[in-house]
């Protein structure tokens, strides 16, 4: 007897390919829910929000930024 993936293949391959596309996409969605990390960005999203609006850390533009940068590997 073949494993559950070699079973769960076999019987996958005799669905329609409109069904094989639709199940595609349900075990390709399950990779991405990672409710933990999501939970996360959104928390340290709101915290560098709070920061910038009470003046807490400072902000720049990009370029000088990266012209600091530039400035300090040179």
């Amino acid at each position: 007897m073949g494993s559950k993936l070699e079973l769960l293949e076999a019987e996958a391959l005799q669905l329609t390919s409109g069904e094989r596309a639709a199940f595609a996409q349900l075990l390709l969605a399950s990779l991405d829910e990672d409710t933990d990390i999501e939970e996360a960005w959104a928390a340290e999203t709101e915290r560098r929000i709070s920061d910038i609006e009470s003046g807490a850390v400072q902000v720049m533009p990009i370029a000088d930024a990266l012209a600091q940068v530039r400035a300090s590997l040179k």
